[in-house]
This record gives structure tokens, sequence and C-alpha cells, in this order.
């Protein structure tokens, strides 16, 4: 699909309940009339931080996705859902009054890395299906176990309400990490069940919440586009135009960092190259050819 405006960079957008993730990017596409692409799913019921590459940063949808994140979440306990959410059907409820110090000290039990199942309504794949696919036609499946790291997890709020434990949390976490996962091993760990009754992503790489616009505020043209490299994490060296040349071409260079950026003597983007077996070798290209 050709689409009329050439934008490159990336912008963090506040998604709101209620809408998809992708149901923010077609918007933004539509509005700004450019490629766009997100990196990171938030589900519906979830809002916060949605970070959308346009143009020529598409490319790097791997690399931002795989920034930590972080997040508040509600937990409400004595309650199982099929969906680990209140999106889902019940399975189970029960009553619950559990303290607040046994919560905290559960807690810090978790900030460590450790294999976590995948939620079954969710779009990893197995055997080339996606699990929600597998979920919804009641088939089984083994859920896979990833590897994660819970860098961080402190108690915000917590009260007791018509005999069940609510309590809101605050998580660092990495790439990967589903919060509903986290909360239903929470509640496990206390001896009960439990759901994701709220989701506000607040941090995703170098963006915050009060950095995020709104569907309106592209509407109303209130919002700026941050640069590619602006958004990296990353060492930026400027060439001269007999390297640029190398490095349009994909050549292997001295490794003089384990990750970095080149970009032209006017400040364009051109690739993002990694140290591998003592060489650094094209990791993602940006330039393009038709590039003016």
């Amino acid at each position: 699909m050709k689409y009329k405006n050439n934008i490159n960079g990336i912008i963090p957008i506040n998604k709101p309940k209620g809408i998809t993730s992708r149901d923010v990017v077609n918007e933004v596409q539509k509005l700004l009339n450019t490629k766009a692409g997100h990196t990171g799913t938030l589900d519906p019921m979830a809002e916060g931080v949605l970070v959308v590459c346009l143009g020529k940063a598409t490319k790097l949808v791997e690399i931002l996705t795989s920034t930590k994140k972080e997040y508040i979440a509600e937990v409400t306990l004595g309650l199982e859902t099929d969906t680990l959410d209140t999106e889902g059907t019940i399975i189970k409820e029960e009553k619950t009054n559990i303290s607040k110090s046994e919560i905290e000290q559960k807690l810090k039990k978790f900030i460590t890395t450790y294999n976590q199942e995948v939620p079954k309504y969710s779009a990893v794949k197995v055997k080339g299906k996606k699990l929600y696919e597998y979920a919804r036609k009641n088939e089984e499946v083994i859920l896979p176990k990833k590897e994660v790291t819970i860098y961080d997890l402190k108690l915000l709020d917590y009260k007791q309400e018509n005999n069940r434990t609510i309590f809101k949390i605050y998580t660092k976490v990495s790439k990967g990490t589903y919060i509903r996962s986290l909360i239903r091993d929470i509640a496990q760990s206390l001896n009960t069940v439990g759901i994701m009754s709220k989701l506000t992503r607040t941090i995703q790489g170098k963006f915050k919440l009060e950095d995020t616009y709104t569907i309106k505020d592209i509407k109303e043209n209130n919002y700026k586009i941050t640069k590619i490299q602006d958004a990296l994490d990353i060492n930026i060296v400027k060439v001269d135009d007999s390297l640029k040349q190398k490095i349009i071409n994909g050549q292997k260079l001295k490794p003089d960092y384990d990750k970095v950026l080149f970009v032209d003597k006017d400040n364009n983007e051109l690739a993002i190259y990694k140290k591998e077996n003592n060489e650094l070798k094209m990791w993602k290209m940006i330039y393009e050819s038709n590039q003016n």
C-alpha cells in the first residue's frame, strides 16, 4: 500500500481502554497517511503508553519492543477467569481476606527471573496456530513458558471490599512479560486465585505516560514526532560519504562498539550495526536508496 506522506520517526500514543493496539495504529496511519506499526501489544482493557513507529522507523519495532516496560495494575483476588482479566468468563469465585503485609512479603519474592506460563488467550503461536485460536475452540494445548525478568514490584494500594482483597501494584518488567500471568502467579503464591482488573503502561523505553499524545491530539495537529536516533539508547556515530557507502552496502566494519547507529553528515539515519564474532555487522538497515 502506498501512503501520501513520508513521515519517519516515533510517536508515543496514550491508548484508551476498549480498543485494540491495532485499532490505534490503523487510526494513526489513516490520520497521518503514512506507514505505522506498534512496539508491544496492550490488551483492549488496558491503557497507557503505546509506542507507534512511522515510516522507516517501523524497521525498529523489534528493537523498541525489547525495551523494559513499567506498569500500574489493579489485582482482584478471589476471582478466576479464562482470560486472567475482567474480560473473560468466570471459572472460580471465592472469598479472600489476605493481609497487606502478607502481600508485600510475596511481592518481594517475584523480583527475579523465572519461567512464566503464557496465557491461553494470547497471540503466541504453538504449531503455527495462535493460542487464542485453541482457546476459542476449547482445544487442549500445552501452554509454553518464557523466561521473563521482574526488575521491580511494589504494593501501591490495598483494600478489603465485598469479601475480596483488591490491591494495586507497580512493576518494571522485561520484554515478553504478561502482567496477567504475573498476577495469576502472585495469587497462586497467596493460595488463591486472582485477575487483572485494571492495567496502565506508564513507561516503555524512553517514553513516559506524560510524553504521550491522544488520537484527538493528532487530529488537532497537536503532536511532535521523535526522531529515530532520539528514541534509541545507543551510540550514534556520524560518518563521511566514503564510510556511508560501505554502510549502505552492508559491509562489515571494525568492532569499535557493541551496538551503534550510523548517521551521515546531514544527520540522516543509515543503519544499526552490532558486534558479532568480533566483527561489526549490519543489524537493521534504515537508509532507503530512493531517499534524498
